[in-house]
């Protein structure tokens, strides 16, 4: 499932091949947070009672000896007991699959506040209503009523493909409060996700507006 939750700090060296270089650094932060997320799956035994990992975010910091993990994740189920231990084996398990012997791998989980206010958190639940087959409205208007203890500003949520089976694909969405794309000073939290579903792929977009700079 493919959503824009990696955060990279990296430092971009302008030059003659730099696009190369940068193209190099997202295609292995990518894979960084794809082994990241199946391994965390795992190791943590996840069970939110809401069908959603819960993940808001990975930041990844990479050093010449250190790679720095932070999971930023939304529920309180997800820190469950013998946390260190689970924590350590995530590290043993990402740090052989990603082959960085060389390099030392430093995993912190970190719990935010207002998870559905987070447009990766809502773009999970409803890929699990959409392929539990519940209703595509009921779906979009369950996620805008979630954000509402986000005391959010504003929420667009859309999807596109082909909506309960049918033959054309058509693009459907619901929008509540003001979502101002068009302005430059708006911060706008934005998340795309893909969900199979037994009628085919749908794509799921969702716009948070958090504030005004």
């Amino acid at each position: 499932m493919g959503s824009d939750l990696v955060q990279h700090k990296v430092i971009i060296l302008f030059g003659l091949h730099s696009q190369k270089i940068i193209r190099k650094v997202y295609k292995k932060i990518k894979k960084y947070e794809t082994v990241l997320r199946i391994m965390y799956k795992k190791n943590m035994r996840i069970s939110s009672g809401v069908g959603v990992e819960g993940i808001a975010r990975i930041e990844i910091q990479k050093r010449i000896d250190l790679i720095q993990v932070i999971i930023y994740i939304g529920f309180p189920k997800f820190l469950i007991e013998n946390r260190p231990r689970r924590v350590e084996e995530l590290q043993m398990n990402v740090q052989k699959e990603l082959h960085c012997a060389n390099r030392k791998l430093n995993i912190a989980i970190t719990r935010i506040a207002n998870p559905y206010g987070h447009p990766n958190i809502l773009a999970e639940f409803i890929a699990g209503q959409l392929k539990n087959r519940v209703s595509f409205r009921k779906a979009m208007k369950k996620a805008i009523e979630l954000t509402e203890l986000a005391n959010t500003k504003g929420i667009q949520v859309q999807i596109a493909g082909r909506i309960d089976g049918k033959e054309i694909a058509r693009v459907e969405w619901i929008r509540e409060g003001r979502v101002p794309l068009q302005t430059i000073g708006a911060k706008i939290d934005y998340c795309s996700y893909t969900v199979r579903t037994i009628y085919g792929v749908l794509g799921i977009k969702i716009w948070i507006f958090v504030d005004e700079e």
